[in-house]
């Protein structure tokens, strides 16, 4: 499936406050990102210069966990907080293994969506498809993917580097649980997230900056992040330090030995 191109100018892009999505573009190296974006990074860059690199290690991580899976039979993705197109994207990584792959990518910001022509270069006998929707708004997710998924096949929901942008009293628990309750026996939860367990006093830090740009940074420990897994069955090697997930699956983030990432990564099934 090719998809549908749409138009940035279509797109209305709010570039008076710093966004996630483009601020990992920036950190990535990349051009869709504003001012304010590069900005709030360049702040976050003082309190930890590696941020671009864990940026990086999110970005791996996501690389070999949709290995893992599609080497074991795993055909259907479901990608939420997708980001700005960075190759090689979700799609490319799972239908490399498996032509037949069929992914789902979901974001709320519109630069994303004005990039969606590049997560819908898909192989002739997979799909790809891309929604306009919010995490906070499980329903509409579902309601989406359910038209290009089989949700009576195991599917992969892939939750990378988003969570830690939603708070308790926002719900990330229940949402997760939503998004799950949805999917058959065998599908798989793939997840990383920040946390301040290594990085006390920046981690602090960068909550308030962040906050006061209207952004939330919900750092979570190990323990709370592991609830997010409760009643699924972790893969080895359970929750872990973001690049000790499975590293013979991909090569390792130069700079990545330079200290401990502070982000734990873990994959789950659905018994």
């Amino acid at each position: 499936m090719t998809g549908q191109d749409h138009p940035t100018g279509a797109v209305r892009i709010d570039t008076s406050r710093p966004h996630p999505a483009r601020m990992y573009d920036w950190y990535l190296g990349g051009k869709d990102n504003y001012p304010v974006d590069e900005e709030m990074g360049r702040q976050m860059l003082a309190l930890d210069p590696r941020v671009p690199v864990m940026a990086r290690v999110n970005r791996a991580f996501m690389h070999r966990a949709t290995r893992w899976l599609a080497e074991r039979g795993v055909r259907q993705f479901l990608d939420i907080g997708t980001g700005i197109p960075t190759e090689p994207n979700l799609h490319q990584i799972a239908q490399g293994v498996a032509t037949d792959a069929r992914v789902v990518y979901c974001d709320n910001d519109p630069i994303v969506l004005a990039h969606a022509a590049a997560l819908l270069r898909s192989t002739p006998d997979g799909l790809t498809e891309y929604l306009q929707a919010d995490v906070r708004d499980p329903a509409a997710i579902i309601e989406g993917a359910r038209k290009i998924l089989d949700f009576d096949r195991p599917v992969a929901l892939s939750l990378i580097a988003l969570l830690h942008f939603i708070s308790d009293e926002d719900g990330a628990h229940e949402l997760v649980g939503r998004l799950l309750s949805e999917l058959p026996s065998g599908s798989y939860l793939m997840m990383t997230h920040a946390t301040a367990d290594f990085t006390p006093e920046e981690s602090a830090a960068a909550i308030a900056k962040l906050r006061a740009a209207g952004i939330t940074l919900a750092l979570r420990s190990r323990e709370e992040f592991g609830r997010f897994f409760h009643g699924l069955d972790l893969v080895e090697p359970g929750v872990a330090v973001v690049p000790e997930w499975h590293p013979e699956l991909g090569e390792p983030v130069p700079g990545q030995e330079d200290g401990v990432i502070p982000g734990y990564g873990a994959v789950a099934r659905k018994g």
